[in-house]
C-alpha cells in the first residue's frame, strides 16, 4: 500500500530532508563476576558500574558474568561487562521454562560517563545485538555513555538459539533456481517445516518468540540492571520493536533513536513493495540527475522494469564464482530475484546503473555474482534466528494483512510487474504458506496499533532504502508529539551503519533529544557513479 496522502502531523514534529540542487530526498572474553545485589548496594552509576551487580526483579534475574559469544572476534567487547538475564520463556506461565540473553555492556570512552546509558535494538527479525556491538562503537554511541547490547530471545548468543541452519542452506541452493516458481515455494515451505520440528522438538514454545514478551525482557534488563533511566537505539526491525517497547514499557525511556523505520501498525507485503519503489526511484534520479551518468544510463528505471519483465518470462541462466566456493555456482535469474537483488543493491548504488546496463546487454555476470554471492557468504550461515523471525512475521503481520491488500500494494507501486513477481513480495517470499506450517496463534489486535508517545524520538531514514521507506518517517512521527525525522539522502537502509553525518545527528540527539544537531546534513553529495565502456 503506497502513502498517497499526507496525514495531518503535529506541529511539534519536524522534518528535515537534506535535498540538494541534485537530488531530493526521500571474542569471547570474561566479564566481571560479582555477587548477589544486598541491601544498601550502591545502584550502577551511584558507584557500581553497570553489569557488575547480580540481581533479581520479580521473575527475571541477570547474573554477571563472560561475554556472549560472537562468529567472530569484536574488539569493542573486550572490555565490556557482561552477563546474562534470565526471563520466563512465556510470562503465561511464570512456572514454566527459563530462557537465558546474553547481555554486553561496553564501557563508554569518557572518563566519567552520563548516567543514561544506550540500549541497542537489532535488526532482522533475528539479528543477535551481541554482533552489532562494533557498528555501535564505530558510530560512537558510547562516547559518554554506556552502551547495552542484549541477545533478544532466540538470536544467536541466547539459550535456546533459534537460527535453523537448514533454511540458510536451503536459501544458499536456491540461487540456481527459478526464484518464485511453484517447486521453488514447495522447497521453501519443507525447509521452514524442517526448522519448526527442530525446534518444538527441543521443547521450544514458538508462540513466545515475538515483540511483546521480548519488549518485556528489555524491560526486566533496564530494572535487573538498576538503571532509572536509559535512552533506546533500534536499526532497521529493531525500530518495529522500539515502538511496541515504549508503548508498553515507557517507564524509564528518556529518548529512543529509530533508524531504518518499519511501522508495527503497516508492516507487511505491501510495506514492502513501497518502500522498494521509494528506495528504487531515490537511486534512478540520482542517475538521472548526475549528466555522466544520465548520459551513459538513460531511462534507468524504464530498463530495470523492462528487465523484470522480460527475465519473469525468460529467465537466464548462468555460473559464478563465489569467494570461498572453488565450483562454479549455478545462478538462475529471473523478475523476483532480479528485484530483491535490487533490494539489496541499494547498498552498493554506485555500481547499480552499470550491473542493469550489463544485464540489458546480455552480461548478467555481475549481478548474478552479487546475488549468489550474499546467499553463499559464510555471514548468510547460522546467524539469523529464523525462529524468532518466524513468530514476529506469523503472529504480528500476516493475520492482519490479506492476500488481496499485499497484492494490490505491489500492483500500485509496480503496475507494469507480471502478477508471479507481484505474489511474492520482496524480502517476505512465500511467507503465507511459510506461515500455515509455522502454525502459531494471531497475537492480540493492538499489536498493529500505532505507538502515541512525548517520548523524544529520532526518525531516521535513507534516500535510498529499498527495504523500509523514507516516508515512514513522517508517518510514525504523526503520534510522537516530540519527534525529529530526519532523512538522509544517498543512503541505503540503516543509515548509522554507512553515514558519518547520520552517526553525528544521533550522538547530538542522545546528548540533547528535543534539538539534536542536523548542520551535517547540508552539505551532502550524490555518489559518484560507475561509468562502464559502451555496450553498444
Amino acid at each position: 500500500m503506497t502513502l498517497n496522502h499526507a496525514p495531518r502531523r503535529r506541529r511539534t514534529a519536524r522534518r528535515l530532508h537534506a535535498a540538494p540542487a541534485a537530488v531530493a530526498t526521500g571474542i569471547l572474553v570474561t566479564g566481571l563476576l560479582a555477587t548477589p545485589a544486598r541491601a544498601g548496594e550502591p545502584k550502577p552509576g551511584a558507584g557500581a558500574p553497570i553489569g557488575t551487580v547480580a540481581r533479581t526483579v520479580g521473575d527475571a534475574h541477570f547474573e554477571p558474568g563472560p561475554c556472549p559469544k560472537t562468529p567472530e572476534p569484536i574488539a569493542a567487547l573486550e572490555k565490556a561487562r557482561c552477563g546474562t538475564l534470565t526471563v520466563p520463556e512465556n510470562r503465561a506461565k511464570p512456572d514454566g521454562r527459563k530462557i537465558i540473553l546474553g547481555v554486553a555492556v561496553v564501557p563508554a570512552a569518557a572518563e566519567k560517563p552520563k548516567p543514561d546509558p544506550i540500549v541497542w535494538l537489532a535488526g532482522g527479525p533475528g539479528d543477535d545485538a551481541v554482533g552489532e556491538a562494533k557498528m555501535a562503537v564505530d558510530g560512537g554511541l558510547n562516547h559518554d555513555r554506556d552502551v547495552i547490547l542484549m541477545s533478544q530471545r532466540g538470536t544467536y548468543s541466547a539459550d535456546p538459539v533459534l537460527t535453523c541452519p537448514n533454511i540458510d542452506e536451503f536459501n544458499a541452493r536456491a540461487v540456481g533456481l527459478v526464484y518464485d516458481a511453484p517447486s521453488t515455494e514447495r522447497l521453501h515451505v519443507e525447509a521452514t517445516r524442517t526448522c519448526r520440528e527442530q525446534l518444538t522438538g527441543r521443547g521450544v514454545d514458538l508462540s513466545a518468540y515475538n515483540d511483546t514478551e521480548s519488549a518485556a525482557d528489555y524491560a526486566d534488563l533496564r530494572v535487573a540492571l538498576g538503571i532509572d533511566q536509559w535512552n533506546v537505539f533500534g536499526i532497521s526491525y529493531g525500530t518495529h520493536l522500539a515502538l511496541i517497547y515504549m508503548r508498553q514499557h515507557p517507564q524509564g525511556v528518556r529518548s529512543v533513536g529509530i533508524d531504518g523505520i518499519l511501522p508495527p501498525s503497516k508492516a507487511g507485503s505491501a510495506l514492502t513493495w513501497s518502500s522498494a519503489r521509494q528506495g528504487f526511484d531515490g537511486l534512478f534520479k540520482a542517475c538521472a540527475e548526475d549528466p555522466a551518468c544520465n548520459r551513459r544510463y538513460p531511462n534507468l528505471s524504464a530498463t530495470f522494469e523492462r528487465l523484470v519483465r522480460e527475465l519473469e518470462a525468460h529467465p537466464v541462466t548462468t555460473t559464478v564464482t563465489v569467494p570461498g566456493h572453488p565450483e562454479p555456482v549455478k545462478v538462475v535469474l529471473d523478475g523476483g530475484a532480479l528485484v530483491n537483488w535490487m533490494t539489496s543493491a541499494t547498498h552498493v548504488a554506485p555500481s547499480v546503473p552499470r550491473s542493469l546496463d550489463e544485464l540489458a546487454h546480455g552480461n548478467p555476470q555481475r549481478i548474478a555474482e552479487q546475488w549468489a554471492g550474499g546467499k553463499l557468504s559464510p555471514q548468510a550461515f547460522g546467524r539469523e534466528a529464523h525462529g524468532l523471525a518466524y513468530g514476529i512475521f506469523c503472529s504480528e503481520w500476516v493475520p492482519y494483512e490479506s492476500r488481496a491488500a499485499a497484492l494490490r500494494g505491489g500492483q500500485d507501486a509496480f503496475p507494469s510487474f507480471p502478477r508471479s513477481v507481484l505474489a511474492q513480495a520482496p524480502q517476505l517470499t512465500f511467507l503465507r504458506p511459510d506461515c500455515g506450517v509455522w502454525n502459531v496463534p494471531a497475537a492480540p489486535p493492538s499489536i498493529r496499533d500505532v505507538t502515541r508517545s512525548d517520548i523524544p524520538t529520532l526518525a531516521l531514514s535513507g534516500g535510498f532504502d529499498a527495504q523500509t521507506g523514507a516516508d515512514n518517517g513522517p508517518y510514525v512521527a504523526r503520534t510522537l508529539s516530540r519527534a525529529t525525522v530526519v532523512t538522509v539522502p544517498y543512503e541505503p537502509h540503516v543509515v548509522f551503519a554507512t553515514s558519518r553525518c547520520a552517526q553525528e545527528i544521533a550522538v547530538s540527539f542522545f546528548d540533547n533529544p528535543t534539538a539534536p544537531n542536523t548542520g551535517c546534513l547540508t552539505g551532502l553529495k550524490p555518489p559518484q557513479f560507475e561509468i562502464g565502456p559502451s555496450s553498444g
